[in-house]
This record gives C-alpha cells, structure tokens and sequence, in this order.
C-alpha cells in the first residue's frame, strides 16, 4: 500500500489518539483544567507528536521527515514523563497515568519503526504527495 497522505501513517493514527486520550484526562479534572501551565504543557506534548509526524511527512526529502519523526518521538517521551507528574499532583489515577503512558509508548514504537525504515531507504528527494502539478519555488534545483 503506497502512503499519500499524513493521516494513513499508522504513527500518526495513533498519536492521535494520544492526543484524544490526553484532551480528555483534562477536561475530565477540575484540577488539572485549573492548572493552566500543567494542563497546555500536557496537551501541547500530545499534539506536538501528532502534528510532528504531520509536518515531517508534508517535507521534500527524508531527512526532514527524518527530523519530525524525531521531533514526535520525543514529545511522546514527554507525555510519558508528564503522565507521572499529573499522577503525582492527584490528577489522574494510576490506571489512567498508565494508559496514556502506554499510548504515547506506542506512538513512539511506531515512529521508531518508521524512522528505521526511512533510515535503510536511499536518500532521496520525495515527490510532493499532494499535487504533481505544484509551483516550483525560485532557486530550487530540481525543477532547473
């Protein structure tokens, strides 16, 4: 199956269900809602790895979309981190804390998975998926 599109990754299927999982612990505490920098640090870690693996693929070339997978990669590890904190301050339960814990394990397995994959691959310049038919930018040298 060829991948077109950001959202047939299964990285990012998943990563954004972390993000879902994550939204939801804190609107379903009041404390935690109420802790403005706790809750967007929490929220942004989340949809910082979704919106990375986004990002990364809508690149040119691999490398970049090598660097965005590294990017989400680590934000997971932050929500995982996070996760341990919001449990510590009583905002979520232990079963909670480790749900999201092993959600944001996946993203990153996933991602891992990928950034292998694109590590054994040859560099090279990828098309743009979107459009064949894109406007070429100035001094860009594959379209010389």
């Amino acid at each position: 199956m060829k991948i077109t599109r950001f959202e047939d990754l299964e990285c990012w299927k998943e990563a954004r269900k972390l993000v879902k999982m994550t939204y939801g612990a804190i609107k379903l505490n009041k404390q935690v809602s109420a802790d403005l920098r706790f809750s967007s640090q929490f929220s942004s870690a989340a949809v910082s790895s979704m919106s990375n693996i986004a990002e990364g693929f809508s690149r040119e070339t691999d490398k970049e979309f090598l660097r965005g997978l590294w990017i989400s990669k680590a934000s997971a590890a932050e929500v995982q981190s996070l996760s341990y904190a919001a449990f510590d301050q009583g905002y979520l339960t232990e079963d909670k804390r480790k749900a999201i814990y092993e959600q944001a394990e996946k993203v990153a397995i996933l991602t891992s998975g990928m950034i292998k994959y694109l590590q054994k691959s040859a560099p090279k310049k990828r098309k743009d998926r979107r459009d064949d038919s894109r406007t070429p930018r100035p001094n860009d040298p594959t379209t010389q």
